[in-house]
């Protein structure tokens, strides 16, 4: 039922998100988290959304939706979204710039959503897997940005009481990695990468900076490559 929902995850299908689904699960059950996916024509579209049903069987979680968001890829300026525009393979200057894959305020767009569906739910929560310090410099990552967005959400909703969270913010990726593999999260289901949908490319920033964590982490990540790894 709507009003035994607690937390909704946004879960794109990535390593982050997984995590805060899988922490939500453990914390609560399975029966009070809805998790919530949109689609915004990026280039990994359909193996994101296939990674977003696997892992949603996977932990339990019934209450689902998924949403179809025209406007980012009509609106374009991302190599995420547009394929005249290339996906670059990682540098040494990762996290220190935005890089052209940062899609125009994406966040705030699906934070609405997820707004909109808690309110509906009788949620109180909202978890996404927000990362500052390992990010690709994306400014919709910074703690500051959901520090503004619950003060937006607390004047502009009926109790004004719902909260986003971003229990893994402050972490590095190998400490994301660890803290998953304490959570039995089913890294092996979960899809990073920017640009392949058959096997990780092994070279964009997000498969460059996953493989460093699980490197860090001195495990093995189980999912497949077709490059070797960016030393």
């Amino acid at each position: 039922m709507a009003d035994s929902i607690h937390t909704v995850v946004t879960l794109s299908g990535g390593m982050d998100s997984t995590v805060c689904a899988t922490l939500a699960v453990r914390e609560l059950g399975a029966e009070r988290v809805a998790a919530l996916h949109i689609s915004y024509g990026q280039r990994t579209e359909a193996r994101e959304l296939r990674a977003f049903g696997e892992i949603c069987e996977r932990l339990g979680i019934r209450r689902r939706l998924v949403v179809r968001n025209q406007a980012l890829s009509q609106i374009g300026g991302s190599a995420l979204t547009d394929t005249a525009l290339a996906v670059p393979e990682a540098g040494p200057e990762i996290g220190t710039h935005v890089p052209v894959t940062y899609v125009p305020f994406r966040n705030a767009h699906f934070l609405s959503v997820a707004v909109s569906w808690a309110e509906v739910l009788g949620a109180g929560r909202i978890m996404i897997g927000a990362v500052a310090q390992d990010s690709s410099g994306y400014p919709d990552c910074r703690p500051e940005y959901y520090e503004a967005f619950n003060r937006l959400i607390a004047a502009g909703t009926r109790d004004g009481t719902i909260r986003i969270e971003t229990p893994l913010i402050a972490l590095r990726k190998m400490e994301i990695v660890k803290r998953g593999m304490e959570l039995n999260a089913p890294f092996e289901l979960t899809w990073s990468c920017y640009s392949r949908e058959d096997s990780a490319c092994g070279l964009c920033e997000s498969c460059t900076l996953r493989r460093r964590a699980f490197e860090a982490a001195r495990a093995t990540d189980p999912i497949p490559y077709a490059a070797s790894p960016i030393r």
